[in-house]
Parts: C-alpha cells; structure tokens; sequence
C-alpha cells in the first residue's frame, strides 16, 4: 500500500553506499547473462544469396535482367498484421547482387491492384499508412544496429539507421542520409524496384562472405503487414532479434576502406530582432564536413563552422509539468552511431544528450536558437565483430547573449559484445570551459564531467530485455551524492509483457552535457500488459495494463505516486482504441504553477491528489482524411481540468498532405490560483512538386509561450544527397501580435565523393 510520509527523519530509501550497489550489479549480471541463452525455440532463420555481377544493369524498376534469376530470392514473407500464424498471401521477392563497388538489389511486390497509398513524393518517409518495401542490412551481424533502405511503388526513397536492437520507434532515425539510387516500376499484378547501392554508403567486416538481413512490407490493398524472417505479433516490425542471411556467392565484398566524402555549404541570411530593437543584420557563412572511412568498420567525421539553419523546428507541447520537455536530436553530424553516445542510462537520466552542444533556447520564445559550433570531430564504428568504439570532440563559439561562454566538449564512449546481443558499455563525458566567462552563481564553472558504465540485456529471442548501469559527475567545486544508476527488465512473450524500472540520481549529480529533469529522487515502477488475440475477423488485439509508480526521496519518504489503468483494442482495419484512468499524488516542496504563466503559485510544503480518466482514439491511416482524439478529464492539484489534443490530417496524394495538430487544456484552479484555458495549435502544410523539391509550411500558435511561429521551408535536392534550401522565420507575441524576430536563411550543400 502507498502512503506519504513527509515528517519522518528515517528516510524509507536509504542512500545506498557504492560498495552495496556495485555488489548488488555484480550478483545481477550473471542472471542477465544467463538469460540471453535462453533454449526456447525459434523458427530457423531464412536465406537467401547474393551473384556477383559481371554486366550492368538497366536502372529502371522492372528487374527483368536475366542476372537476377540467378541467386536466390528472399521469398516466403509471413504475415505480422493482422495475424502472425501464415505465410501472406501476397508474396514478395528481393533479389542480390554485386561487384567490386556497389550492392544491387532488386524486388518484386505482388498485389491485387493499383490503388496504392502513397501519402507524398518526400523522401524518407515513416512506414505507417502506406505501401512500402524497407530492407533491414546487419553486416556485421551484431542484431543491435542496421541500416535500412526503403522504396514505395512512385520510387520515393528512404534511409534510415537502427540502433539498439530496433525495440521502440525511437530507436528509427530516417535523418541520416546516404547517397544511393533506386527507381520503381508498376506492373500488372506487382510493383517492383531495383536499387543501387555504393558499399561506400555502408560499413561492413571486409571479406566476410555473410550479412544478416530482414525485410518488410506494408500493402495497404491487402491490409497486412509481413516480414522475410517470421517475427511474432507482440514484438516490433524492425526488430533485430530476428534476421535471416544474405550468402554472397563468388567472393566477399571488399570494404571500400579508405574513402573520401566531402559535403561543403555556402549559406546566407539576415535576421532582425525586433524586440530588442536591433538592425537587420545580414550574415554569411561557409564551411562543410567531411567523411573518411578508415578500416572497414569505423567512420571519422570531420565539422567545420556547422550549419543547422535547415534542420525542421521542433513540434511546441504544452507542459503543465515542472520539468523540462525532451526534444529529440535532428542535426545529421549527431545521427550516425549515435547510440554509441546517446543510449547510456535512460532517455531521461542520459548523462549525453548532444542537443546541449550548439543548441540554445530563446528564453523570450521558447525556441531552439544555434550556438555557433568552431569545429567538431567524431571516430565512430566497430573496430571488430566484438567491440564498437566512439569518440567526439567539438569547440562552440561563445553567445554572451544567451550567457555561454566558449564550451570543448568530448566524449568517449566504447561497447563489448557480450553473448549473442547483450553487451558491457563505458562513458566518458568532459565539458571544459574555455573562456573566462564564469558568474558567480557557478552557472558556468570551469569542467564538468561523467563517467559509467552500462551493461545491456537483450536475449536470442527477445523474451528478456533490459539494463542496469552507474554513473557519477565530476564537477568543479562540488562534492556529495553525485551518483546515478537504474536498472529496467522487461518480460515478453506472447500474451503478457512484464516491466519492472527503477532509478536514483542524487542531489548532487550534474551532468550539463546530458538530461536529467529531476533529481534527489528514487523512482520505482511496475507495468503489466496482457494481450490477447480474439477469434474475431474485426478486433487484431485487446487487453488491459496497469503500471503502479512511485518517488521517493531520501529523509522524506514516498513523495508522488500514481496508478494507471488502461485496456486497449486494436482493430483488423488498423484503427486504435484506449480507454483509461488513474490516480497521482504529488508533493510540492516548493510553490509551483501548473500553467507556467506567471500565476500565483500552489502553495508548496503539501500533498494534491487527484484522479484523471481519459480515452483516446486512432483512425485508419490509409483512408484519405485520418485522425487521432485524446480526451482527458477529472482532477488537477486542488481543482479540475478538461484536455482534448490529437491531430487531423488530410492526404492530397501524391502531393502533400496537412496535418492539422493540436492541444487544448483548460485548468480551473481557485481563487487566487490561475484558472486559464492553454490552446496550441500547429498547422502544417506539406507539399511536394516532384520526389525532388518539396515545401513544408509549419505554423504554430502556443498560448502558454504566447508566442506564434512560422516556419516554411523550401527544399530542392538537385544532385543525390545535395540541396538547396530557403528557409523563412517567423515569431509574434501573441499579446498585441507584435512581431518577436524574424529571418530568412539560404544554404545549398554538396556532396562529393573523391
């Protein structure tokens, strides 16, 4: 039973001395180990081979060269959705090739007619809601990071890369880009495509005559979705645990050691802040970055004066929370072997984030704004089969403005394979001050730094995942409980999946190059989900869950707690639906304001407990006009408040599409507390002329920030991999709609292979 204890002087969590947590780690690891040895069956996987090719081919779709019939096709998909126990009945074959300098490939996909959806011509779409073929590559065989390259039946492209086994959406990155080539072809009774892909795009074990590789499909005629290897119902479509072979037959590839791209920009533009009362002011900048291939498996990436004016703004929340919102990284310099800095700890204890590098926030807006970046380097990749290494140094300019002075950030980040995909990680994160820019307030010390070390559980056959890990900072002045660590292991099989989650960050812990929205505070949790399958031609899935949290800190107790309930359907016709409710408790030490609009604050030194019930809902994505509804409503701290958020999107296909999102919550606190209705609305408008110029107009009116952005961004791709942009900017104060700032950038990048 929960309860609340703010008084007592014994704490119900001890601080934990590291000699006990290092010996509790050390009894835990040989069960983690063992685990991935799990002896339950699987179904063998499938194979398939690759001919080494001796004449070119035609680059036009229809894989009717004769060299194709040679190897032997990746055939035999079976069905993910709507159920897991057959082979689909519309059928797919890839088929290999190859010769000294590039990986061809070439797919037939049948189907019952042409009716496809195809929600835009924009490369690097998501897979959801639309006919698709995506191949999966592990050359190195480790099931925990891919590449992926993906084509629909209007030849519009995309690649992406996988990391840490492919076990949450999250763990898709389509930001990465490569240069490649692929057209498509559309049949009678199938559609098909022929790829060529240069091994330069790839890192691969030289010579070794073996690569792991799945695929999947999306066909939204048939409304199924399959894979090569068979993969069951309750485990993600990419996941990694399960791959067949590509057997390369007549040799091995070579890796392409040694190579040279070099990706130059030139940009421009001019800005003014009107706020501030300042004059346009009108900017150039030049720099680019450079890739270099060294052995077979590691990558060195090479910065100069970086420009991110191109990257898409992030999506505005409205956070009612008192802590900061989490935004992922988009910049491409940060995307490959990202994991190899990134998934240390946990997306919300991480002690690397690399937004903290050249990114800053407008505190007037809200907004994301670039902290110029001098140089940046990064070594990156698998040095062999067992171990994978990453190393990154970068230098920013100072934004005395924003109160920054000069920052060298390093990193140096390695990684053991342990049994077939689990494996022991280390950490180091250094961030030194290169100025004499420091206040009083220690706000810009001079070093802070972290050191830890992970370990990673991930079984043959996906049943068991998990991790555990400890870390602590290093910081200039400063001394105390400076630890972190958490432990996360999770149970799946076919009807059930079982979490269990906790972690501690102490008073004390600082890591400035990482994210960590709260701290002095040991959080527990326990989640269970029950799926079952119903003899039912209309429902796919159904199931309730229920995960129990709570937060304790050392001298005061359990603080916060919440219960949840939920149960979910999902439907043969791919819409989603939830119906739930629950109960949190949370102690304000502090006084806070929920609306975060500088209202008399909730007293702190007290409990608010309430209940919330809500449902939410999610249409067939194949259907021309689709939606998403969440609706919540019930208690809030001492008084109530009522939400609605989600989205309506509307396809022009091939075109574009809008997308219209949206969040209205309305808080009804009294007297003298706010009582304040928090709209956010964001408008986005995606058009594309051709699969090479394409035009995204995002609008965003945030009620909490009273600030309204514009954000249109036009973007030609005239050679592969190389683009134009025109980007336009645009921020209001919504209090007499006065203009904030406003900018126009233009940048054109290259790639060049030497």
């Amino acid at each position: 039973m929960f309860y609340s204890s703010h008084t007592s002087k014994a704490p119900l969590y001890p601080r934990i001395s590291i000699v006990r947590l290092l010996l509790l780690l050390f009894l835990l690891f040989p069960f983690l180990l063992l685990a991935q040895f799990d002896p339950s069956g699987r179904d063998a996987p499938p194979s398939s081979t690759a001919v080494r090719i001796t004449e070119g081919i035609t680059l036009d779709g229809n894989p009717d060269e004769a060299i194709w019939q040679a190897s032997k096709p990746a055939t035999g998909f079976w069905e993910t959705f709507p159920s897991d126990t057959t082979l689909v009945q519309d059928q797919t074959e890839i088929y290999f090739g190859f010769d000294d300098a590039n990986l061809y490939v070439a797919a037939k996909c049948y189907v019952k007619g042409t009716d496809f959806v195809i929600p835009s011509l924009r490369r690097d779409y998501r897979a959801g809601g639309n006919d698709n073929l995506t191949l999966i590559f592990n050359p190195f065989k480790d099931k925990t990071n891919a590449i992926v390259f993906g084509m629909n039946p209007l030849g519009v492209t995309r690649e992406a890369l996988i990391y840490n086994g492919g076990e949450s959406g999250d763990d898709f990155r389509e930001e990465w880009d490569n240069k490649w080539r692929g057209e498509s072809y559309i049949g009678e009774d199938y559609w098909s495509v022929e790829m060529i892909i240069p091994f330069t795009s790839l890192r691969f074990p030289d010579g070794d005559p073996q690569w792991y590789f799945n695929s999947y499909r999306f066909d939204t005629q048939s409304n199924t979705r399959s894979t090569w290897h068979r993969i069951p119902q309750n485990q993600i479509i990419m996941s990694l645990a399960y791959m067949g072979t590509i057997d390369f037959i007549g040799g091995a590839p070579k890796a392409q050691g040694g190579n040279l791209t070099v990706i130059p920009y030139v940009g421009g533009g001019v800005t003014k802040d009107y706020e501030a009362g300042t004059q346009v002011q009108w900017n150039g900048n030049v720099g680019g970055d450079a890739k270099i291939g060294i052995g077979s498996g590691l990558n060195l990436d090479l910065t100069v004066n970086p420009d991110f004016s191109q990257v898409e703004v992030d999506a505005q929340v409205i956070n009612t929370t008192r802590f900061e919102v989490f935004f992922p990284e988009r910049r491409q310099f940060f995307l490959e072997n990202a994991d190899l800095f990134s998934s240390f700890g946990f997306e919300r204890l991480n002690p690397f984030f690399s937004r903290r590098i050249g990114v800053t926030q407008d505190t007037t807006t809200g907004v994301a704004i670039q902290n110029p970046i001098y140089y940046g380097a990064r070594l990156s990749g698998k040095v062999n089969d067992d171990y994978r290494i990453g190393l990154l140094n970068m230098q920013t300019a100072p934004n005395f403005d924003q109160g920054l002075p000069s920052y060298n950030y390093t990193v140096a980040a390695g990684q053991r394979k342990v049994g077939d995909r689990s494996s022991l990680g280390g950490i180091f994160v250094n961030k030194q001050n290169f100025g004499d820019f420091t206040d009083s307030t220690g706000t810009n010390v001079n070093f802070n730094r972290v050191a830890g070390i992970d370990f990673n559980l991930a079984t043959k056959d996906n049943k068991w995942n998990g991790k555990t890990f400890l870390h602590r900072s290093f910081s200039d002045g400063e001394d105390g409980d400076d630890y972190v660590h958490g432990a996360v292991l999770q149970f799946r099989e076919r009807n059930w999946n079982l979490t269990y989650f906790h972690a501690y960050a102490g008073e004390n812990y600082n890591a400035e190059v990482g994210f960590v929205p709260r701290k002095g505070v040991f959080t527990s949790s326990i989640e269970a989900q029950r799926i079952d399958y119903p003899d039912n031609p209309n429902v796919v899935q159904k199931g309730p869950s229920v995960e129990v949290q709570a937060f304790t800190q050392p001298g005061e107790g359990i603080t916060d707690y919440n219960y949840d309930f939920r149960y979910n359907w999902q439907y043969a016709n791919t819409q989603r639906f939830t119906v739930g409710a629950g109960f949190q408790n949370i102690y304000l030490f502090d006084g806070f304001d929920p609306t975060r609009t500088d209202a008399t604050p909730l007293p702190g030194s007290q409990d608010y407990g309430y209940w919330r019930a809500g449902v939410s809902y999610q249409s067939d994505r194949r259907k021309k006009f689709s939606s998403r509804f969440e609706v919540d409503a019930g208690e809030f701290f001492n008084g109530y408040s009522y939400g609605i958020g989600g989205g309506l999107v509307y396809r022009y296909q091939p075109y574009g599409a809008i997308n219209l999102r949206f969040n209205y919550q309305f808080i009804d606190l009294p007297d003298p507390y706010a009582s304040t209705a928090l709209f956010l609305i964001g408008p986005r408008i995606d058009l594309t002329f051709s699969k090479s110029v394409f035009l995204t107009t995002f609008l965003q009116y945030n009620e909490q920030f009273d600030n309204f952005n514009l954000n249109a961004r036009l973007q030609w791709r005239f050679a592969p991999v190389s683009d134009f942009f025109l980007v336009y900017t645009d921020n209001y104060n919504t209090v007499g709609w006065k203009t904030r700032n406003r900018s126009l950038v233009a940048k054109a990048t290259y790639w060049l292979n030497m």
